[in-house]
């Protein structure tokens, strides 16, 4: 069973169910909207002051590395060296103080891996599910850029993965925000059933083949179509690289209404479903939380950091609550 978008008669998602010419930001995104969160991204770090809570699980997140330094060389201590440099190794062997001398790596490339299937385009609160991912890799794009790092992206649909080597340049985000936009675009109520959807492992193949070692990747998804493959390849990229996993879910996901009567549709073929009857229920709760589960299992197993989202509420603010600002701060609102 996979996530399609729905509407309900209790009236969730009426934004999608009438066709407009003017774009509604809680169900599609243009590079208008997008370049506009860069204001907002300034003071956004991705390297956590403290542990950050998953609300998932109630776990602490591990720390992101940041940026490594590089061995530059070994030489005679100097006045005012720091004493910790101190190569005592080498000072005994020789006979006098040496120093072993670092400079910070100049950039630290990122990949961000951003979902943009059918399976996202679903909502029933505040955005769809599409518009949240991309809202948080735009924010978390320029964010990269103004510490001075290069940025690149997988970004795919059920039928298509567009790859952007990491770049540092204004261009570079440019051609990202186009991508998401262009992406996001496809996505539509009447949009033809997929026979055989893309699943996550044709991405993340992509991403392994680019990220080959001290890659930041940041994976904003709602992590359907996992499999054995998926698993594989997390692991081989979270071995050599700082991965982050952001799942993306939609209140309706995280506690499933009782009595309730959802039409279901693919674009082509609808079902209602009732939540009434026990079994129904069932099915639906722990559909909604397999996907948890698998990630929580990455988390434990890799020591990978989850980020959740939701898509009910507000993009900016989860990320900056999320890194441990407090949203309406006065550092956050700078």
């Amino acid at each position: 069973m996979r996530d399609v978008s729905a509407r309900t008669r209790s009236g969730l998602n009426r934004h999608v169910s009438r066709p407009s010419t003017r774009i509604d930001p809680r169900v599609h995104v243009d590079v208008s909207h997008l370049r506009a969160l860069e204001g907002k991204a300034r003071n956004l770090t991705l390297l956590p002051a403290q542990p950050v809570s998953s609300v998932l699980n109630g776990r602490h997140a591990s720390r992101l590395r940041g940026r490594g330094l590089n061995f530059e060389e070994l030489r005679g201590y100097l006045p005012g060296d720091d004493p910790r440099m101190i190569d005592w190794k080498v000072t005994a062997r020789t006979g006098a103080a040496h120093v072993r001398v670092y400079s910070e790596e100049r950039d630290r490339p990122a990949l961000l891996v951003v979902d943009q299937r059918m399976s996202m385009f679903f909502g029933t609160r505040l955005n769809m599910k599409s518009v949240t991912a991309a809202e948080a890799a735009a924010f978390i794009a320029f964010r990269i850029l103004g510490q001075g790092d290069r940025v690149g992206g997988v970004i795919f649909g059920d039928n298509q993965v567009s790859e952007l080597r990491p770049k540092r340049s204004r261009a570079a985000i440019n051609r990202f925000l186009v991508s998401l936009e262009r992406a996001n675009g496809l996505l539509h109520a009447e949009a033809p059933n997929v026979e055989r959807p893309l699943l996550l492992s044709q991405p993340f193949q992509s991403v392994a083949r680019i990220a080959h070692r001290d890659h930041l990747v940041v994976i904003i998804s709602d992590f359907d179509g996992l499999d054995q493959q998926t698993g594989r390849l997390v692991s081989s990229i979270a071995r050599h690289n700082d991965v982050v996993l952001c799942p993306v879910t939609d209140p309706i996901s995280e506690d499933v209404p009782r009595n309730m009567k959802l039409v279901v549709s693919d674009g082509e073929l609808q079902v209602e479903l009732d939540t009434g009857p026990s079994e129904t229920f069932k099915r639906l709760s722990d559909f909604a939380s397999g996907r948890i589960a698998e990630i929580l299992t990455w988390q434990r197993k890799y020591g990978i950091p989850v980020l959740p989202l939701s898509a009910g509420e507000d993009t900016v603010d989860q990320l900056r609550r999320l890194m441990g600002q407090r949203p309406g701060s006065r550092r956050a609102d700078r």
